[in-house]
């Protein structure tokens, strides 16, 4: 079963047909929120508002691991991320979807491993490509079946927040290497490596970052708020068509 994580402006998935809620616990305590199941584009998902339903958890609040944990106990097989970022440089402007297929992590202080060492033994994972392959591929076509542009590539740095960044911030992570910035990438998605459970993201931008472009200055919050609402709907539209597809490809 696919679980489709809503970031910022998806916590709620309106196109989805709820036929149950489910309030999940885990060794790590309770998810950001109950399991929504129900169907999209006629196939079964499963479906987590990362923030919670009322969008009450900052970033570096949210239970990650009871987050993963639970999805994996209730059936899910693999997980597309939604989440909202800044576009540190061209092409990577307000209204593009992008898929990212590498990652920098700056967050801190996070509980970031099952692996913590409590059972008496230490476990690595490979985490050089930190997105599951054949998932990008599927949202891909996914987008093309959809005629939604889809950004392919492009490193996404992960920063801790809640607040967002300096510009010198951002210097230091084109320096680095980002190409978009977000606070909840990890540790998500080692978390789901972890697991096995194959995991990629869509990433909508929804503001150039500090100090770049239209935020040489400031960042127009409320201008990025109201261009997260308009655009989701073609991230869903893209959710819509690779859910059809991993149905028919599996």
């Amino acid at each position: 079963m696919l679980a489709i994580i809503g970031g910022s402006s998806l916590n709620r998935l309106s196109a989805l047909t709820a036929t149950r809620r489910v309030t999940a616990s885990t060794p790590y305590g309770a998810p950001s929120g109950a399991l929504v199941l129900g169907r999209l584009n006629r196939h079964e998902v499963m479906f987590l508002a990362r923030h919670g339903d009322a969008h009450h958890l900052p970033p570096h609040q949210i239970n990650y691991r009871a987050n993963i944990r639970a999805l994996r106990d209730h059936g899910a097989t693999r997980i597309i991320a939604v989440a909202t970022v800044g576009g540190i440089a061209p092409p990577f402007t307000p209204g593009v979807v992008a898929l990212p297929d590498q990652m920098l992590d700056y967050t801190w202080g996070r509980a970031a491993t099952f692996f913590d060492g409590a059972d008496g033994t230490v476990k690595h994972i490979d985490f050089t490509q930190p997105y599951d392959e054949d998932l990008r591929v599927r949202l891909i076509d996914a987008a093309r079946h959809a005629d939604e542009p889809l950004m392919v590539g492009g490193t996404y740095a992960a920063t801790q927040g809640p607040r967002l960044e300096t510009a010198a911030e951002i210097k230091r992570l084109a320096r680095d290497g980002a190409h978009m910035v977000g606070m909840t990438g990890m540790p998500e998605a080692a978390l789901a490596r972890e697991l096995n459970l194959p995991y990629a993201a869509l990433a909508l931008v929804v503001n150039a970052a500090a100090g770049t472009g239209a935020s040489a200055q400031a960042i127009d919050l409320a201008a990025a708020e109201n261009l997260a609402h308009t655009a989701m709907a073609g991230v869903i539209r893209i959710l819509e068509a690779v859910v059809a597809l991993i149905h028919d490809g599996d």
